[in-house]
C-alpha cells in the first residue's frame, strides 16, 4: 500500500512539474517520469499488457516525438518564458486541486477480485485479450494517443499566433 501512494505522490509532482513548468524539454521529462510512474501503477494493477503499452507508447515514443517537435521550433525569450509561464499559472490554478479529488476518489473506489485476475486465467490469445478482457486499457492508451496529439498542434498553434 505505501508503494501505491508513494508511485501517486511522485506521479502528481512530475504531472504538475509538466504543467507548471517553463521549459518545455523539461515538461517533457516530466510527462515521461508521469507516464513511466503510471505504466508501474497499471503493472501493480495485474494490467501487464496496459503497462507495457504505456511505456513504450506514452513514455518511449511521445517523448522521442515531443524532443524532435522543441529540437526543430524556434526557442522562445526568456521574457516569452516568463510571460506564458505567468498565463500558464492563471489558467491552471485549479489543477492540483483537481488531482488530488481525483486521487482520493481513486484511492476509496474498490476493485472486484474478477478485474485483477491474472492473464494466463482468462485467455491466451493477445487480441482476446485486448478486445474482450481488457478494453478499458485498451481504451485508455486510445486516449492517451490522442491527448499527446492534441499536445502537439496546441504546440504547434501557440507558436504560430506568437510567430505573427
Amino acid at each position: 500500500m505505501a508503494i501505491n501512494i508513494l508511485l501517486l505522490f511522485i506521479m502528481l509532482i512530475a504531472a504538475l512539474w509538466t504543467v507548471m513548468g517553463r521549459s518545455l524539454l523539461k515538461a517533457t521529462i516530466g510527462l515521461a517520469v508521469t507516464s513511466a510512474a503510471l505504466s508501474v501503477i497499471i503493472f501493480r494493477l495485474n494490467s501487464p499488457i496496459a503497462a507495457v503499452f504505456e511505456l513504450s507508447v506514452c513514455t518511449g515514443l511521445m517523448t522521442v516525438v515531443f524532443v524532435s517537435t522543441i529540437s526543430l521550433t524556434k526557442p522562445l525569450t526568456h521574457k516569452d518564458i516568463i510571460r506564458l509561464s505567468a498565463k500558464r499559472m492563471k489558467r491552471f490554478w485549479y489543477l492540483p486541486v483537481v488531482i488530488v479529488m481525483a486521487a482520493i476518489g481513486l484511492m476509496l473506489i474498490h476493485i472486484p477480485k474478477d478485474l485483477a485476475l491474472s492473464i494466463a486465467e482468462k485467455a491466451l490469445d493477445v487480441r482476446q485479450v485486448l478486445w474482450n478482457t481488457r478494453q478499458m486499457d485498451l481504451f485508455g492508451q486510445i486516449v492517451l494517443l490522442i491527448a499527446g496529439a492534441i499536445g502537439v498542434v496546441i504546440l504547434f498553434e501557440e507558436r504560430k499566433k506568437d510567430e505573427w
